[in-house]
Order: C-alpha cells, then sequence, then structure tokens
C-alpha cells in the first residue's frame, strides 16, 4: 500500500465563504456547520483568505477595548449582536462588527496543499503552524480542506 495523500482524506464538500461576505454571514455560517474556520474564495473558486473563529473573535475584542466599558453588564457579548440594544455606542459598535467585510479580517498568507501532499507532511505542518485546517488547491483553485479531523479519522478507517 503507498503513502497516504491528501486527495485519500480530504473533504471536498466544502464550506467557503467570499471576501464580501459579512462577519455577521460567516459567524453564522461557522456556528451552523460547526466549524473553527472557513477559506474565503472570489468568484473562480481561486482562494484569497482563510478566516476563523480567532480573526471574529479578535475583531470583537478590538471594539470591546476601544469601547473601554467599566459597566460589566455593557459588554459586546452581553446580549445577541443583533438584537435591540438600548445604549446607542454599543448597538453602533454591534453595527460595525456585523457589517465588517471578511476581508478585512481574513488572514491573507494561507498555508495550502496539493492533492498529492503525503498526509504525514501536512501533519507535520499543521502542528508546527498551529493550524486546524489547510485549505486544498490544484492549479490555484480550491477543490477541498483537510483537517486534523480528516486525519484522526484516516487513522482507522478510510474515507468511503
Amino acid at each position: 500500500m503507498g503513502q497516504l495523500r491528501v486527495r485519500d482524506i480530504m473533504t471536498t464538500q466544502v464550506i467557503s465563504l467570499a471576501g464580501t461576505d459579512t462577519v455577521k454571514d460567516a459567524t453564522i455560517t461557522l456556528a451552523v456547520d460547526n466549524l473553527s474556520g472557513a477559506p474565503v474564495i472570489d468568484d473562480d473558486y481561486r482562494l484569497i483568505g482563510i478566516v476563523s473563529e480567532t480573526d471574529i473573535l479578535e475583531l470583537i475584542m478590538k471594539y470591546e477595548e476601544e469601547l473601554n466599558i467599566e459597566d460589566p453588564v455593557l459588554h459586546l457579548l452581553a446580549f445577541p449582536m443583533d438584537s435591540a440594544i438600548d445604549d446607542p455606542v454599543l448597538m453602533e459598535a454591534a453595527k460595525k462588527i456585523s457589517e465588517t467585510k471578511v476581508v478585512d479580517i481574513m488572514s491573507k498568507d494561507v498555508l495550502t496543499v496539493t492533492p498529492d501532499t503525503m498526509v504525514i507532511d501536512v501533519l507535520r505542518l499543521m502542528l508546527s503552524r498551529d493550524v486546524n485546517r489547510i485549505p486544498v488547491l490544484e492549479k490555484g483553485v480550491l477543490v477541498g480542506i483537510v483537517s486534523r479531523s480528516d486525519i484522526i479519522f484516516s487513522i482507522y478507517k478510510r474515507k468511503i
């Protein structure tokens, strides 16, 4: 049996986002699909970045620190972002966060692999760079994604 390659274990039904999607769109997509991040693509399915929960949470913390609120009840995470908020300052911050474009918070320097990359090399990359998922590109086009859970799954089973 040959070496296990990315094409043998990658997920081809990739949940992706567009750079023009808002943080609200991205947050809902990640929550609904139980993902910690997703690739961001252009109209030609070419990878332009990757957005993670961390990117979204860092944006919220940036606004939280700018607001510098003393009252512990008046924090950005104390209420749903899309609810009616009495405080106009908080309301404005929530609106700005929700409407921020994914392209403005995503990581543009993205680690990628090809379908022919050896899985052991992907694992080495994931552990050394502390990433959970790596987009799989073929001729610049997003064809899949490989995650730590894909590798875990492959240890005893092959994807059917």
